[in-house]
């Protein structure tokens, strides 16, 4: 478990669009420095509030005291975000908030696995039906990257017998 958490002190965030019925939505998405994705959301907005809230559930995962530093771009919810969370206790005051806009690159290539395919389908007309099958993108680019217990990145059987025995398939 120590691993885990040596490799977790550097998170960078950022938000991509996505269509929605012909309007502009925001996939907001958080990665380690290994790339490994630690959560996203959906949201109607691009805003402090949307910042906030987003943030607030990568951290819930348990993680906020050992995240040492957080690249963003300069979007300017970011900062607010950050320091709302610090007032707040939610996350460390020590967090370093570094908004440089080409810190990011490793979260900006990460963007092109779930946009390609969002891309391929012909974008979305419902809000909640891209929301879950932005999930299920994002779940799939996770078991690609190899973020499963007991199964190593690159080990493609050992990634369809996890997916088969999630769904109870028999091989």
């Amino acid at each position: 478990m120590a691993d885990f958490f040596t490799s977790f002190p550097k998170v960078q965030v950022d938000e991509t669009y996505i269509k929605v019925n012909g309007e502009s939505k925001y996939l907001y998405r958080a990665i380690n420095s290994d790339g490994q994705t630690i959560d996203f959301l959906l949201t109607a907005k691009r805003d402090a509030l949307a910042a906030k809230r987003f943030l607030t559930k990568a951290i819930s995962h348990g993680h906020s005291d050992v995240i040492r530093v957080i690249n963003t771009d300069r979007a300017k919810a970011y900062p607010k975000a950050i320091e709302e969370l610090s007032k707040s206790v939610v996350l460390s005051e020590s967090v370093e908030h570094r908004a440089v806009k080409y810190l990011n690159n490793l979260i900006e290539q990460d963007h092109r696995y779930t946009k390609r395919r969002v891309i391929a389908s012909q974008n979305f007309r419902n809000f909640w039906s891209a929301n879950r099958t932005i999930a299920g993108y994002e779940s799939m680019n996770m078991i690609r990257k190899g973020q499963i217990k007991n199964v190593e990145r690159g080990d493609v059987f050992g990634q369809i017998k996890f997916i088969h025995s999630l769904f109870g398939i028999a091989v």
